[in-house]
């Protein structure tokens, strides 16, 4: 079955470009030219990913994003932006994006982004049904077969990518993982991407799971080095 990726842009040149590229590399597209309607189809159509653009008539992209991961953790958002300012690459990571693209882009990158993500969320949930092992540490619980998350027996809302994070780190604890070993292996990015996406996934993670984020016990931070997960014996 083909996958299908929603493009949420409101300059029609560029919807046809996107829709153009993906059909021909084998995917399905839905489109939709301001935020309202765009978030209607997320919701409705639950696409295997989504391209937003920033800025949209009726309701902006930021706005968007934050609506859909009320509603769906797992679908990969990947933000378009003309901008340049870093404070509104990292708002959107903050609110639940999984990466953006600065315009003007280069098809072949968006492409293999796409790629990326889609392939990166297909290997997550058949690993899930192929599994049933439960991770702890301290606190914190890990059921892989039900792709659940708790600290002290509450449930943890975690998007895709901060799961697959937790995971990765957890299966590897104890060892330093740079940033590039992150965006190679949770990514799935055979290129470096902007590093600065981590450290915002990690921030995002330790909110939702250490005790204090400002000191945390499970995420530790290697200066120089990238992050390695612990047991969490103080948590």
């Amino acid at each position: 079955m083909k996958k299908t990726v929603l493009i949420i842009e409101d300059e029609k040149p560029i919807v046809d470009i996107l829709a153009f590229h993906l059909q021909r590399s084998g995917y399905e597209t839905l489109a939709a030219m301001d935020g309202e309607s765009g978030l209607k189809l997320a919701l409705e159509k639950k696409p295997d990913l989504i391209l937003l653009d920033v800025m949209l008539p009726k309701m902006d992209g930021f706005t968007v994003c934050k609506a859909i991961r009320r509603e769906n953790a797992a679908v990969p958002i990947l933000m378009l932006t003309a901008r340049e300012e870093e404070n509104d690459k990292v708002m959107g990571l903050d609110l639940g994006a999984d990466d953006y693209i600065t315009k003007p882009f280069a098809v072949k990158e968006l492409l293999a982004r796409v790629g990326a993500n889609i392939r990166r969320v297909s290997v997550a949930q058949e690993a899930a049904a192929a599994e049933a092992d439960v991770l702890e540490a301290g606190r914190l619980r890990v059921h892989t077969g039900r792709m659940e998350v708790s600290v002290d027996g509450s449930p943890v809302d975690l998007s895709q990518r901060e799961y697959d994070l937790l995971l990765f780190l957890m299966r590897s604890a104890g060892a330093v993982a740079s940033r590039e070993d992150l965006m190679h292996k949770v990514w799935n990015y055979d290129y470096m991407g902007d590093l600065r996406v981590v450290d915002v996934a990690i921030r995002r993670l330790r909110e939702k799971i250490e005790p204090n984020p400002a000191e945390p016990v499970y995420i530790l931070t290697k200066r120089g080095a990238g992050y390695l997960f612990s047991g969490g014996a103080n948590a």
